[in-house]
């Protein structure tokens, strides 16, 4: 039991630890730290948020406010009817379906070959290991081109099908490094009772690894979904039928016509009021499902980058 003197000279001893002795939270420069890392970020969601915000309140207000520059972040004029008129065009949920699909197969391809990619090269004991991973950080940096990919997009018959938009990047580099170090840092000894155990490759694979591998897989399925979505310009080069676009060529294909519209006169200023909330309402519903996905997956998105980033 602390008698009452021991008690004041432990509380004596705590008020006369040397600097050396303090902890980094105690440092006055730290507490500075925290203040302005604080400001910055703030300031950094505030630029961020601000662009969804402003178009969010565009696509709830009138067409004569928007075009006046009097809408920021509030709504002027509450405004429904331009959602009514999106969602009433057939051709905009065709495109909506299409990208639902596309993302949907890409993800899915995307994820197979680069987790067995990853897995593969992880191993130090395969035969040829650095070929193939100096073959992958190659196309990183180089590529055939524009003319040469449609060519050979073209004469592989991939032209106006879904494999134009699923197949040529199926597997990103960034990603399959992420999950090439993640898999290096996995125990050697869950695999080697694995394979006592009687567990070929790829049952160790599906039995063993990627159970554990929760966190990376989910980032790389975030950041391939959200890459497929927002993909346009693959669409937009191999595609020539509308039915099959997805919606992010309906909303250029949108932008576009408004633009060329607005340069030309044509329409008047009430069509480029109309234009301009068709335009807010269009990004608002095409942004919304990823929106919608993300907090299911955040959770995970800071361990597994952490989880597959270089260890020293």
């Amino acid at each position: 039991m602390v008698t009452t003197t021991e008690a004041t000279d432990m509380s004596r001893g705590l008020r006369g630890r040397t600097p050396a002795a303090r902890t980094v939270k105690d440092t006055r420069g730290y507490r500075v730290f925290s203040v302005v890392n604080a400001i910055v970020l703030v300031l950094v969601m505030v630029v961020t948020l601000y662009p969804f915000a402003n178009i969010l309140a565009q696509s709830l207000s009138s067409e004569a406010f928007i075009t006046t520059g009097q809408v920021n972040l509030v709504p002027r004029g509450f405004n429904l009817d331009t959602y009514g008129t999106v969602m009433s065009d057939s051709l905009f949920w065709t495109n909506y379906r299409n990208t639902v699909v596309y993302t949907v197969v890409a993800t899915v391809i995307a994820m197979v070959l680069t987790t067995t990619f990853a897995y593969a090269i992880s191993k130090k004991h395969l035969r040829g290991r650095s070929v193939f991973i100096g073959l992958a950080v190659f196309t990183m940096f180089f590529n055939g081109g524009l003319i040469p990919n449609y060519v050979l997009i073209n004469e592989l018959g991939m032209t106006n099908t879904i494999w134009a938009i699923v197949i040529p990047n199926a597997i990103s580099v960034f990603n399959l490094l992420v999950m090439k170090s993640f898999f290096e840092n996995m125990p050697e000894e869950l695999e080697e009772a694995a394979a006592i155990d009687g567990l070929s490759t790829y049952g160790t694979l599906l039995r063993i690894v990627l159970p554990l591998s929760k966190a990376v897989i989910a980032t790389m399925v975030l950041f391939y979904a959200v890459s497929f979505w927002n993909s346009w310009f693959t669409a937009f080069l191999y595609l020539d039928d509308a039915e099959l676009y997805p919606v992010t060529v309906y909303l250029r294909n949108l932008i576009a016509g408004v633009t060329t519209a607005s340069s030309l006169g044509a329409g008047g200023e009430g069509a480029g009021q109309v234009a301009a909330n068709i335009q807010s309402v269009t990004m608002v519903l095409t942004v919304l499902p990823i929106v919608l996905l993300y907090p299911f997956v955040q959770k995970y998105f800071v361990s597994g980058i952490m989880l597959g980033s270089v260890k020293g």
